[in-house]
């Protein structure tokens, strides 16, 4: 009987873990979106918890070229490198239009934390895996 109740209770913890990785795979929103001229695909960040984790700690993206933050007003922006150990290219988009570009190198590629900012009030910013 022992047995049988330890069977069941490994079913149970994998579907619950099934579960909530299907629930935050489908939870992630992606946009095709058009920068300097190419396409690219997006995953979006339009709340607190997102823009602040961002790319930070991530190494790899599967199925997307970047990330999109989506601000809902217009300000002076400032980005920086702190656990982000993906090179990014930086771009300013005020009203669907590009403004400006930086470049943020990983933090294994600056050994210190580097800071970027906008050089006007944007209410998007992308930023797009160099390659």
């Amino acid at each position: 009987m022992k047995k049988i109740n330890k069977i069941y209770l490994i079913a149970l913890v994998l579907f619950l873990a099934l579960s909530v990785f299907l629930l935050v795979q489908n939870k992630v929103k992606t946009i095709d979106y058009k920068v300097a001229g190419q396409s690219f695909k997006l995953l979006v960040a339009d709340s607190t918890d997102e823009w602040v984790n961002g790319l930070m700690n991530v190494r790899e993206l599967k199925n997307a070229d970047g990330m999109m933050f989506v601000f809902p007003d217009k300000k002076r922006r400032t980005f920086w490198n702190k656990n982000t150990y993906l090179d990014l290219y930086v771009y300013w988009i005020l009203n669907d239009e590009v403004v400006g570009r930086d470049f943020l190198p990983s933090i294994e590629k600056s050994k210190r934390i580097v800071y970027v900012s906008s050089p006007v009030p944007v209410d998007k910013v992308a930023e797009i895996i160099r390659k």
